[in-house]
């Protein structure tokens, strides 16, 4: 959201009440802020400056991606190392702690890629290399090969993943995540916003730049069942539709921590407590049953 559909103003002040609440980990990308009047690269931009305005590089802990950002997309040891040099410049840092490859790149070998990623290990430049938007077989392959001298292992995967989007995750991801210690972060663990059941029918129009696309996506019979729900548990458990959300999703095998946006502090504060909310199996599975999809292992 930063650079794009909130200024930097209200993003310093969304990163000031964040870390207030408790919060330490940033997730970015190069690409981000390509719809906003400073183009791709904003969303780093605005981080950097609020980091050096706050002094506080040491106590945070930075995750960008590389490989889709006009000019610097695909995985090539040539793109790595421009991307990530750019990425460091406009974060105002010298290391990245979680530099992901946003997108699987079938052009360019793994071998090449995760050589790499290990180069800039080596280099202080990263501290670890991850994966985003990797089906589980090429997953599968990065991680084997990331055995091998010379060449870096996938500590974590960022997958499309939550309560309306199950199908993709759950299954052989899940499974190669699970067996290779791998930690998922999902992204969109709202739903661009439907999560958060600010999209009713006969609700309140929601005027956003990608409004008309989450309605399309998931109002519908099945939507509105998982709100239903959600409504249900977040009055058992006097907190927010958004944290229960949260929560089922952070609860999930392999998950270590979703990802979520806030375009205001009052949004942010919805969210915060789902770091902490612990939801009984008879909500988890009532949550699970409301999206069409059982729990695994249920």
């Amino acid at each position: 959201m930063f650079g794009w559909t909130i200024d930097e103003q209200r993003s310093f002040e969304v990163l000031d009440a964040y870390v207030a609440g408790g919060g330490n980990f940033i997730d970015t990308a190069d690409v981000y802020g390509r719809r906003g009047p400073e183009g791709a690269g904003a969303s780093e931009r605005i981080i950097g400056r609020w980091m050096a305005a706050r002094g506080n590089r040491e106590e945070i802990v930075i995750a960008t991606k590389v490989g889709m950002a006009e000019g610097v997309s695909g995985l090539s040891a040539d793109t790595i190392s421009r991307g990530l040099s750019a990425s460091l410049e406009r974060l105002q840092t010298d290391t990245i702690d979680l530099y992901y490859a946003h997108v699987d790149d079938r052009d360019t070998p793994l071998r090449e890629t995760l050589a790499a990623f290990a180069s800039e290990i080596d280099s202080g430049r990263i501290r670890y290399a991850a994966a985003s938007n990797y089906s589980a077989e090429r997953l599968s392959e990065a991680l084997t090969l990331g055995e091998e001298p010379g060449l870096a292992r996938y500590v974590a995967l960022q997958p499309h993943y939550n309560l309306v989007e199950r199908d993709h995750y759950e299954g052989e991801l899940m499974s190669v995540c699970e067996a290779a210690g791998v930690a998922c972060l999902p992204y969109f663990g709202l739903a661009r916003g439907f999560l958060t059941g600010k999209y009713r029918r006969g609700g309140p129009h929601v005027d956003s730049p990608r409004a008309q696309a989450v309605r399309d996506a998931y109002l519908n019979d099945r939507g509105v069942a998982v709100l239903d729900a959600l409504d249900a548990v977040a009055g058992e458990t006097a907190t927010s539709v958004a944290s229960v959300a949260l929560a089922w999703l952070r609860s999930q095998p392999t998950v270590l921590a979703p990802i979520a946006s806030a375009t205001s502090v009052d949004q942010l504060l919805d969210l915060l407590p789902a770091a902490t909310l612990e939801l009984g199996e008879a909500q988890l599975a009532a949550l699970a049953v409301a999206s069409g999809t059982p729990r695994r292992g249920a």
